[in-house]
This record gives C-alpha cells, sequence and structure tokens, in this order.
C-alpha cells in the first residue's frame, strides 16, 4: 500500500462569521427562494428555542421538493445546506466546544462529501447517543454508537438507545466488537485525544477495520481547545491537542491514506456556506 500524507480540513473559525449572508447577497437567488429559506430560518430558530434538540430539521431532498425543483442543483444545494447548517448551529449552545458538537453541526456537509456512504453509520466518542440520535432522523440513514466510558449518568432517551442496541459502552483501547467493513462510515470525536500513542497505534487501525468505505477523525485544535474540570475526572487524562503534522505523521507510519475525493468534497461544501471546523478533519480511507 502506497503512503502518503493526510491532509487536513483544519481551519481557524470565525465565530463572528454568519454563513447565511453570502446566500443573501447572491444574485443567483430569485425571491421567493429566499423568502422560502427566511421562513425556515424563522422556523428553526423556534423550534430551537422550544426543544433545544438536534433532529429536528428537514434534509436537502426535502428542501428541493419544497422550492419546486425535480433535481438538485449546486445553488439548491448552496442554499439548502445553508438553511440546515443555520438551523444546526442554533439548535446547539455556544459554551464550551467539543468535537462531537462539531460532528453534529457537520452533518449537512458530510451528506454531500459521503452520499451514499451515509446509509449506515457508527459514531465513536462521548456523548455518542446524541450524534446517533441526529443520524436516525436523517433519510435512508442507520447509525450505532460506542461510548468509551461510563454512561451512569445517561438520559431516559439514551438508555433507550443502549437497550435497543444502537449504542453500546466499550472501551475503544480492545478490538471492536464488529466484524470487518460492518459500517459504511465509521466517525469519531472527542476520543482519540485521550489516547496515548501506544493505544492509538491499535485503536485507530482496528476502527479503520470495521469501516467498508471511510474513517473520518475529528481531532482537537493544539492551543485552540482546553479540557473542562469535569473531563479530567471522566477521562482520568487532560485530552492531548496533537498538530496536524503529527496526524499526518501517525496516518503514515499505520498505512493510513486520505480519502482525497470525500475530503475534496467536503472543503468545497464548506466554502458555499463559510462554514470552518473548530477541530480538525481528517478524511482516511479504510483499512483492508
Amino acid at each position: 500500500m502506497s503512503r502518503r500524507q493526510v491532509g487536513s480540513t483544519r481551519r481557524v473559525g470565525d465565530s463572528g462569521s454568519f454563513p447565511f449572508v453570502g446566500a443573501l447577497h447572491s444574485k443567483s437567488r430569485s425571491s421567493p427562494l429566499l423568502s422560502i429559506c427566511l421562513v425556515l430560518v424563522g422556523a428553526c430558530l423556534l423550534i430551537g428555542y422550544a426543544f433545544s434538540g438536534p433532529g429536528m430539521f428537514k434534509s436537502i431532498r426535502e428542501v428541493s421538493k419544497i422550492t419546486g425543483t425535480s433535481s438538485l442543483s449546486f445553488d439548491n444545494i448552496h442554499v439548502a445546506l445553508t438553511v440546515e447548517w443555520i438551523c444546526l448551529n442554533t439548535t446547539f449552545s455556544t459554551g464550551d466546544y467539543s468535537c462531537t458538537s462539531e460532528v453534529q453541526r457537520a452533518i449537512p456537509l458530510l451528506k454531500i462529501a459521503y452520499g451514499d456512504s451515509m446509509r449506515k453509520v457508527l459514531h465513536v466518542g462521548p456523548e455518542t447517543c446524541s450524534v446517533v440520535s441526529t443520524l436516525l432522523k436523517e433519510e435512508e440513514t442507520e447509525a450505532w454508537g460506542v461510548e468509551p466510558y461510563d454512561v451512569e449518568d445517561a438520559d431516559s432517551h439514551c438508555k433507550s438507545l443502549l437497550h435497543k442496541g444502537l449504542v453500546r459502552v466499550a472501551d475503544i483501547k480492545f478490538p471492536l466488537p464488529y466484524r470487518s467493513k460492518s459500517f459504511s462510515l465509521v466517525i469519531v470525536s472527542d476520543a482519540l485525544d485521550y489516547l496515548s500513542p501506544k493505544y492509538l497505534n491499535k485503536t485507530v487501525p482496528e476502527l479503520a477495520r470495521v469501516a467498508s468505505d471511510g474513517l473520518l477523525l475529528f481531532a482537537g485544535n493544539p492551543g485552540k481547545q482546553k479540557a473542562k474540570v469535569a473531563e479530567l475526572s471522566k477521562f482520568g487524562r487532560p485530552a492531548k491537542m496533537r498538530s496536524s503534522s503529527w496526524w499526518n505523521r501517525f496516518f503514515s507510519q499505520t498505512n493510513l491514506e486520505e480519502n482525497e475525493a470525500a475530503s475534496k468534497k467536503f472543503e468545497k461544501a464548506a466554502s458555499k456556506i463559510s462554514y470552518t471546523p473548530a477541530c480538525q478533519v481528517f478524511h482516511l480511507k479504510p483499512l483492508h
């Protein structure tokens, strides 16, 4: 297998920018479509205020039906992504930041970048119940989760997912209880930053083993994120924020290659709505 360094979509976020501004100034938008978008945004604001929970938003295909289009042009995708991104941003609070919340913010972009590979998704990381719940509300998407830490304080909805077998608690330092290629896409967030290189050497290839189409890693940014005091007692050690160059060397050493096609699609969709991830995002090919 050839080795190549993996590029990261890491950028420094501008919390003062609002991605819908570009859509408002675009000359290609018709007034009826703009009106529909504004109505949808207003609805999202009301829903987010009333329920403060994810997963209540229409997919890109549903937005295209509302606008009366039989197929998705890139302009329509731009508008739909912008609306859905604002809805997700409205729902999630902007307090202490985590890469798990970043995953949920990025779901509209992941649907563009990965397409049919979003059909069977495994999320690995803290608060996986929240991610799984959001993914299950997407059309034609099945989702499972692995929680690396105890869930004694889990809410009733999370306990329901555990009871159904959609979420399980497992120590990711050991082999995962799944066959190779069990999932089309594996997404990891807020889990690898707490592992030492000794365990990363085993865990990351194991995550790539159970993916058939791709492995997506959301990692912390050095100097941009800090572990909360509450997390230290839960995770047992502070998070280690590693640089993109460190990750690139690690991927090369473990024979993991960049998924260039997915990475380019993700970056293109993100640029259209001025979305800049606060976490480092690595798109990798599965390891088979």
